[in-house]
């Protein structure tokens, strides 16, 4: 498929758990996550692949203890940490990131059934809190999405759910915005949203909505002012 065909057809977002996974398990175990990036061909007669993938998190501990625990990981090879090829500060949540390479089975991963059932990538792969999440675009006829997902669900034994799903670029866009904050940064700035602070006059105070999500106003407060400076940063 095309580069440019990419570009069309439909957007759907993919929340995922599949089995045998390195990156669902290690994010499962462990705070932090991975972004998968790209992959490359091991020597003809090489069983494994060798991909390239930033792990993040909000601390240097964090991000150790995740490398530690992928490496350690029986569905992996070597890992070797690289220096900065891929910039990733407008997509990673979290303060810390490390790009590693990483020897792996192809076959833990969920990336080739569906790139064989048509659905593109479009932007890095996310895997945090046990879960994948994928922007990718399908060329196909939309009427056709549900049957492919349920092939992939058969073949894989994963469990996919359509997060989103758009004919156009927007809703792709505003996830990948959203896609950018850690998922307590998210849950807060969402619900704010939908309960009007941001409206004028405001709909609701900081004490209510903290009193909502039962964290104290100065969480509340600190994951918001996260959030907007990640989003006002785009």
């Amino acid at each position: 498929m095309s580069q440019a065909t990419a570009g069309t057809g439909t957007h759907l977002t993919l929340d995922l758990w599949h089995p045998e996974c390195w990156a669902i398990q290690a994010t499962d175990r462990l705070p932090g996550g991975v972004l998968a990036h790209a992959i490359y061909d091991t020597p003809v007669g090489g069983e494994k692949v060798k991909g390239v993938f930033t792990a993040f998190g909000d601390s240097e501990e964090e991000v150790e203890s995740l490398l530690a625990d992928i490496e350690a990981s029986p569905l992996t090879g070597s890992l070797n940490e690289l220096q900065t090829r891929f910039d990733t500060r407008r997509v990673t949540p979290g303060s810390v990131s490390r790009e590693f390479f990483l020897e792996y089975d192809p076959s833990d991963m969920i990336c080739p059934q569906l790139l064989e059932r048509g659905f593109v990538h479009n932007a890095p792969g996310r895997i945090q809190d046990g879960r994948e999440s994928w922007h990718v675009c399908y060329a196909g006829e939309r009427s056709e999405i549900e049957a492919e997902i349920d092939e992939i669900r058969a073949q894989t034994g994963a469990d996919i759910e359509i997060e989103r799903i758009s004919s156009s670029g927007t809703e792709t866009r505003r996830a990948r915005l959203l896609d950018r904050l850690t998922p307590s940064q998210r849950e807060v700035f969402e619900l704010a949203r939908e309960r009007g602070y941001y409206e004028w006059p405001r709909e609701i105070s900081t004490r209510e909505l903290a009193d909502e999500l039962d964290i104290s106003k100065t969480t509340l407060l600190e994951h918001l002012r996260k959030a907007e400076g990640t989003l006002l940063d785009f």
